[in-house]
């Protein structure tokens, strides 16, 4: 029954004019109203989306000033310490440098005031003693137990233990007077004595003055020969030195120059 009055209430509007045109009016501003309401969604939908691509664009702006900030301070720290390293190796090499002509300008003087001495020439003696191939503690004839033994009779300049002939070592003192207490005085270890001769720088008026004959003119000449061999390698050990300074400092040089390069 309800449903019968309701199909007879629409079919009596549809059947009167007026009221149909009512209806129609009604409808189409329903229509027009969700038309306007779809419009503003779009729109709304329109600026929510515009908003959030300003917002994107922004923080990718800012990521991007950010990055350019870190870089630059990266580049500044790197610059910061290319300069503090350049500053440490110009003062090592300074202080090479300077190393290096003090040692010069004391051998110099060294050798003047050598050459000023007796004969011109710093005494030097040659020490041996006994040594076994397996012996690693030299015979118990350390530098420094040679440097106690020799020192108590006067300065020594240098002393030179061989590493090619075990049980040898060369010592120059700064005075004559000091090498031939040395050599009348000094025994060495009593388990193992030392032996002690003239190298270099031996006074006229202590030397010998008998003649060697033709045996033993020889093995007089040979001997000469090894003193010198051992002179010569205490001088070329200096000399070595000097040069490995040297190369260190043309190294450390080139090394700057490529780095200012880079």
């Amino acid at each position: 029954a309800e449903i019968f009055h309701q199909l007879s209430q629409a079919l009596a509007v549809l059947t009167d004019g007026a009221a149909r045109a009512a209806y129609d009016k009604v409808r189409r501003a329903k229509k027009q109203a969700a038309e306007r309401t779809q419009k503003l969604d779009e729109k709304r939908k329109k600026v929510k989306l515009d908003l959030e691509a300003r917002e994107r664009e922004a923080q990718a702006h800012e990521s991007e000033e950010e990055e350019i900030r870190i870089t630059r301070s990266l580049e500044q720290e790197i610059i910061r310490l290319r300069e503090e390293g350049s500053r440490q190796l110009e003062e090592q090499q300074r202080l090479i440098r300077e190393q290096i002509r003090l040692e010069r300008e004391q051998r110099i003087r060294g050798k003047q005031e050598r050459s000023g001495a007796e004969g011109k020439v710093t005494p030097k003696l040659k020490l041996k003693w006994k040594h076994g191939k397996e012996d690693e503690t030299r015979g118990e004839y350390s530098k420094d137990v040679l440097l106690r033994l020799l020192q108590k009779y006067g300065d020594v300049l240098n002393l030179l233990i061989s590493s090619r002939k075990p049980g040898s070592a060369i010592v120059e003192f700064a005075t004559v007077k000091a090498a031939e207490m040395a050599v009348k005085n000094e025994v060495g270890l009593t388990n193992n004595p030392l032996k002690i001769s003239w190298l270099e720088g031996q006074p006229w008026n202590h030397a010998s003055t008998v003649l060697p004959d033709s045996t033993t003119g020889p093995r007089t000449s040979q001997a000469s020969m090894v003193s010198e061999r051992d002179y010569e390698s205490l001088v070329m050990m200096r000399m070595r030195q000097a040069a490995e300074r040297q190369q260190l400092i043309e190294q450390l040089q080139r090394e700057e120059e490529e780095e200012s390069h880079t």
